[in-house]
């Protein structure tokens, strides 16, 4: 999967006076990414796509980051994972540039009206092409979303759905939802009062060392590696494939030979699900 990682203009960015006076403007110089996705095993078994997808932009003023994860019933489930990862980020970014800011709880129903919104505009292109809305919701644009919002006073980590947040080394996982189905986005288009954006961290961006942010197949990941490597260790820093080749080198498939027992040893990969992660942390 290819990364989307932008960093814009910073020109024509216009930083408030406030933030300027605090010495935290120029967010983007201040912190460094690290990211990386990879097909899972069962979906490898199944001939499906990686189904994750990611998103980082990194401003003057803000940095967010965004990973999603689609449905694994729906068809084409990476498509909506594809196409949330940017809509959310992008919806943000428009947000904080006219003027709110996250501490407000308005910023996340906005947030919410808006993505709701695109979504619409989707499912109507859908119907002209005489598919049923439900049919395309299932099949595109189901996707669970974990994401961070970096602004000058104040950091938020946020979800809707499962994956997981570690936050200056402490890892939460949010667990798995009743009979394995998260509050998707898409449903807010039937019923507006049944998702929400679920705030997991609030602080003051001073205080902030690091941030993971990861789909729910950092589940394995969790149980075969030490994931503190991922914001400590500098060489995912310097070389921007590193967590990708990590995570491949863990799925990777081996056969090795038992010569005691005079027979074939198959390891298989260790990551069953598609594994996504973003690391973000103050340049040292």
């Amino acid at each position: 999967m290819q990364e989307q990682v932008e960093v814009p203009d910073m020109r024509s960015l216009q930083v408030p006076a406030s933030e300027m006076q605090n010495g935290m403007q120029n967010l983007s110089s201040q912190f460094e990414y690290a990211c990386g996705s990879i097909i899972g095993r069962n979906h490898v078994l199944a001939s499906k796509n990686n189904q994750d997808a990611l998103r980082i932009v990194l401003w003057d003023n803000f940095v967010t980051a965004v990973v999603c994860d689609g449905c694994g019933s729906g068809k084409h489930s990476e498509v909506g994972a594809k196409l949330g990862s940017r809509m959310v980020t992008d919806a943000i970014a428009d947000l904080i540039n006219q003027g709110l800011a996250i501490s407000e709880s308005d910023f996340w129903d906005v947030l919410k009206i808006n993505l709701l919104q695109k979504l619409t505009d989707f499912v109507e292109i859908a119907n002209d092409a005489q598919e049923s809305g439900m049919e395309f919701v299932n099949n595109y644009l189901l996707f669970t979303i974990v994401g961070l919002v970096i602004t000058p006073s104040e950091t938020v980590t946020f979800s809707m759905g499962d994956g997981a947040i570690g936050v200056n080394g402490k890892l939460i996982q949010i667990p798995a939802y009743p009979d394995n189905a998260p509050p998707y986005l898409a449903y807010g288009l039937y019923r507006s009062d049944a998702i929400e954006f679920e705030i997991r961290d609030r602080l003051p961006t001073a205080e902030v060392e690091s941030i993971l942010i990861a789909t729910d197949g950092i589940d394995d990941l969790i149980a075969a590696e030490e994931v503190n490597q991922f914001w400590q260790e500098d060489r995912y820093f310097k070389n921007p494939d590193a967590i990708r080749r990590k995570l491949s080198m863990l799925n990777r498939e081996e056969v090795k030979p038992d010569w005691n027992k005079r027979e074939l040893i198959k390891r298989s990969g260790v990551l069953s699900d598609d594994t996504t992660l973003v690391v973000i942390r103050k340049k040292r």
